[in-house]
């Protein structure tokens, strides 16, 4: 089966990417390398297409009371214009998918979930749905998106696009027409930079591109989109977050709303969180330049004791640094070592957040 392109796959190739496989898409992974698109995100304003990603939105009287019930955060008395960090869980308390949900009306929520789990969560989400008075509406084809992200964000969307945002603050949403269609710009992102996502019909978004890229800011590939969120801390699906690693076990207990009524997956969680989990993750720092990948052992006197689910030499730290699933007795400050190919580098255990975000607050 082919892979589907977004609306701005043109414009991608024209602008000469490296064009790859992902979720499903042909989708952009660098432009000129991703070192220089990762610093003109921490340093100027990165804009990425993620048309790619799923949009679902849900409506109805009973809108609030769905989403609480498949939605590990707590949408109770949400004011419109909030946004939510959260996941959808299994009843052993694996994860389905983890997404951001938007409340953009009285009962009315849109929610963005991984391009590779769009059918997977659609068909989920419809058989979890079953004597809700809800009204779901799969509009992924509807939208297109941008990520514009960097301290520079802000005055580039309101001085090129003309869209007023300055008073959003992180994790706000508000819908507005521009160009005589409706757009939806929130202020969240997965960089650890400030920055917002807009939502828009895919010709809007085309001329949005043009008008950002006239601007002066940088095309960025997911290349730079997946360094960016791992030293900022934040979970990639299929890496720190599956179905055999919860939320619990991810150290995102914060985003599990304990004090709700039943949501799906709420028991295994919270027997798993107050006897301990058998595994968690944890941020492995090298010592030397070695750099760790996906799959590669970690060992504690000769023993092996995790995974590693994601590492990289950092761009902006400057320092090799991974993390990986560990077993729980591996506490902070330890010393193991990472096995990459044939030789063991040694390494501390330490905080999964490498890079502090800058956000606005």
């Amino acid at each position: 089966m082919e892979n589907k392109r977004t609306c701005l796959y043109d414009k991608h190739v024209a602008l000469g990417a490296l064009i790859s496989p992902f979720g499903g898409f042909d989708m952009p992974i660098q432009y000129s390398s991703i070192i220089d698109e990762h610093n003109a995100v921490r340093q100027h304003c990165g804009v990425f297409d993620v048309s790619h990603m799923g949009e679902i939105i849900i409506s109805g009287n009973e809108a609030e009371k769905f989403i609480n019930y498949i939605f590990t955060n707590d949408v109770t008395g949400l004011a419109v214009g909030k946004v939510l960090y959260g996941m959808f869980c299994m009843p052993d308390g694996g994860v389905v998918d983890d997404t951001c949900i938007c409340k953009i009306g009285e009962n009315r929520f849109i929610m963005t979930v991984n391009a590779a789990n769009i059918e997977k969560d659609s068909e989920w989400i419809k058989k979890n749905s079953e004597g809700f008075d809800v009204e779901i509406t799969f509009a992924s084809d509807d939208y297109a998106l941008l990520a514009i992200q960097g301290p520079d964000a802000e005055k580039i969307i309101e001085g090129k696009l003309g869209i007023p945002c300055s008073e959003l603050k992180f994790y706000e949403v508000k819908t507005l027409q521009k160009d005589g269609v409706d757009i939806i710009i929130s202020r969240t992102g997965y960089t650890g930079e400030d920055g917002f996502e807009l939502y828009g019909t895919p010709d809007y978004i085309c001329k949005a591109w043009d008008q950002l890229m006239e601007a002066g800011a940088t095309p960025c590939g997911l290349g730079c989109r997946d360094t960016l969120r791992f030293e900022a801390g934040m979970p990639l699906y299929g890496h720190e977050l599956s179905e055999t690693i919860t939320p619990v076990m991810a150290g995102l207990s914060m985003f599990v709303k304990f004090d709700k009524e039943n949501f799906i997956g709420k028991e295994a969680l919270l027997k798993q969180k107050t006897e301990g989990p058998a595994k968690r993750l944890r941020g492995i720092w090298l010592d030397d330049n070695a750099i760790p990948r996906n799959g590669y052992k970690v060992f504690k006197d000769g023993k092996e004791v995790g995974e590693i689910t994601t590492g990289y030499k950092l761009i902006s730290v400057e320092k090799s640094c991974a993390v990986a699933l560990c077993d729980a007795d591996i506490k902070m400050d330890d010393r193991v070592e990472v096995q990459i190919r044939k030789k063991f580098f040694p390494a501390t255990v330490g905080k999964k957040k490498f890079y502090d975000p800058n956000y606005k607050k």
